[in-house]
């Protein structure tokens, strides 16, 4: 079955954007820099969580309200620690959606990814397997927007009887997978729950009016 899980969040690339651009004031070539420095981490040593709400929640909270946050940070904290934590907190959204779809009794055993991300980024796409917990491919289309449509026509067509045959003969994928590392797995699992007291407390529990009163000073 298809799903489209970034559709659920309101940003993701462009977070990763506002980090390099606004925040560390400089251009796309600090990506490769960041992202090297970011794969030697070791996930959790850095002390640092985020939660993914720089443009609001789309999904599950659907508060465009809400704002981004990042904890945990000292005097000692770098720029490519911060990056990581922003990686590392699109996935625990991308979780979040994920766990609200199966409570639902929707399995996902496996996630397609497309887009320029997921093929220029093998740091994130890792991380993103590890903190999901599942195997991620790499669709081969370069229009996988264009392509889903043509799987659905080709079923309300009659070419194929059913989505998932259709998907079968016509989805084609890169030969990259990513396998979820299991000792990082357990380290992110405990990483999730604490994000999850975060997503809960600032989205609907305790200090869900903090943000948007921080938004009321700043208008007036």
């Amino acid at each position: 079955m298809i799903f489209d899980i970034p559709s659920g969040q309101s940003a993701v690339g462009d977070i990763f954007n506002w980090f390099v651009s606004k925040v560390c004031d400089s251009d796309h070539k600090l990506f490769a820099k960041l992202t090297d420095e970011a794969s030697k981490l070791v996930p959790g040593k850095s002390g640092l969580l985020a939660l993914d709400w720089q443009n609001g929640n789309r999904n599950i909270l659907c508060d465009q309200q809400l704002t981004g946050l990042i904890m945990g940070m000292t005097l000692h904290t770098a720029q490519a620690e911060i990056f990581r934590a922003l990686i590392e907190a699109t996935a625990f959204g991308a979780r979040k959606i994920i766990d609200r779809l199966e409570e639902h009794g929707i399995v996902i055993k496996e996630i397609i990814c497309c887009g320029g991300i997921a093929k220029k980024s093998p740091l994130l796409m890792q991380i993103y397997a590890d903190i999901l917990g599942r195997k991620l491919l790499i669709s081969d289309s370069d229009q996988s927007c264009a392509y889903g449509a043509t799987i659905f026509a080709s079923v309300i067509a009659g070419k194929y009887k059913t989505t998932e045959e259709a998907q079968a003969k016509l989805c084609r994928f890169k030969d990259k997978t990513y396998i979820p590392n299991a000792t990082d797995q357990k380290i992110y699992d405990k990483l999730y729950k604490l994000y999850s007291e975060l997503h809960d407390s600032f989205g609907t529990g305790t200090h869900s009016k903090l943000m948007k009163t921080l938004i009321q000073i700043k208008k007036y």
